[in-house]
């Protein structure tokens, strides 16, 4: 299902969690779960890996993980602030110690002009630790093409948590 590349930046994410004794979490908009598909795609996870939140719409980032309406309004559901909140309130709602979220707009619709199609935004948030965000443009390459490269890099920025 997934490229040996993502399996491999899935492999690294859950050993650096091993070894430094965390649990990890997710959310995800855009991608839908796919995150949390590849970190499950991986033997033995569950050692590590808590729980994945697949939150699309704007009810389930308020209702469960906590990101104020108002906030979704003001900045719209594509902006580092609700990626900063989703990734804060997955650690909020979870067993985990490290969390990744990500919020975009994988197309083929939906883009403006401040916010065009292949617009991510990122997350990385750790118990105790400043949470990192990031916003990609992926372009418009494609609906499929945005979600993968959203979970390369949600992967990653994981991985890099812990340096």
């Amino acid at each position: 299902m997934f490229s040996n590349d993502v399996l491999k930046l899935a492999e690294t994410a859950l050993q650096k969690a091993r070894d430094n004794q965390v649990m990890i979490t997710t959310a995800e908009s855009c991608t839908g779960g796919l995150v949390s598909a590849a970190l499950t795609a991986v033997a033995g996870s569950s050692d590590v890996f808590d729980c994945g939140f697949s939150t699309y719409s704007y009810k389930a980032k308020s209702s469960l993980l906590g990101v104020p309406q108002s906030i979704l309004v003001e900045h719209g559901a594509v902006s580092e602030e609700v990626a900063s909140l989703m990734a804060e309130g997955a650690l909020a709602h979870s067993a985990a110690d490290v969390s990744v979220s990500l919020t975009g707009i994988a197309g083929p619709g939906g883009g403006t002009d401040d916010k065009p199609v292949g617009t991510v935004c990122f997350a990385c948030a750790r118990i105790g630790a400043k949470t990192r965000t990031v916003t990609h443009q992926f372009g418009d390459s494609g609906r499929p093409a945005v979600r993968m490269e959203s979970v390369r890099v949600a992967l990653k920025m994981l991985a890099d948590a812990f340096e």
